[in-house]
């Protein structure tokens, strides 16, 4: 009803939208061709003032602050700290103005699990398989290789040397190489190693 919004603000006119949602909302909607170039971009209406006072000191209209991205390399981020706004936000902030529309997450990385290895039957102890970790605990780390229930490698079997923590040598989301150690499919238990043998 309301047409195409001008600006982030014009969301608070939207029917049952308080202010609250609008704080949560309001750095995931993006203004294209709207009065303010910000609107287009990740950084939250709370932090305009700071991207303004950045913008002025590089002498850069704020128009083209999206082009600006080799000057920001001189910004000294800690002139601009304040008691809201910390040096991980004015970095977060300088890394939307530099790539605009990035995606913050890091890309997700897949594991090829072997051809025919569906199940705990398909396994037996020595096959070298591809995973991707799913948990970190203080005790090893749990992978998924295909077969519908994770198993473990045992802190004991992360390395080759000892390792007093897991989350030094592996962290969830990483593909790695394991060995399959035992296979009880009656309590549906893998026991991996990513040991060299």
């Amino acid at each position: 009803q309301q047409g195409a919004f001008k600006n982030r603000r014009e969301i608070l006119k939207v029917p049952k939208l308080g202010p609250k949602a609008f704080e949560q909302s309001a750095g995931f909607l993006r203004i294209r061709n709207g009065d303010n170039p910000l609107d287009n971009t990740a950084v939250h209406p709370e932090s305009y003032p700071v991207v303004k006072a950045i913008a002025l000191d590089l002498q850069l209209p704020l128009a083209k602050i999206n082009q600006g991205a080799d000057r920001f390399k001189s910004v000294d981020l800690n002139r601009y700290v304040t008691d809201t706004i910390g040096l991980p936000t004015l970095k977060d902030i300088i890394q939307e103005l530099e790539k605009p529309g990035r995606d913050p997450r890091a890309e997700f990385k897949y594991a090829t699990f072997k051809e025919g290895v569906n199940e705990l039957k398909d396994l037996s102890p020595g096959m070298e398989l591809e995973g991707i970790v799913t948990n970190v605990v203080n005790f090893g780390a749990f992978v998924d290789i295909g077969v519908h229930q994770d198993g473990l490698v045992h802190i004991s079997q992360l390395a080759d040397r000892f390792v007093e923590d897991p989350k030094q040598i592996v962290k969830v989301g990483q593909v790695v190489k394991v060995r399959v150690m035992e296979v009880n499919e009656k309590l549906k238990r893998v026991s991996l190693s990513m040991r060299s043998r």
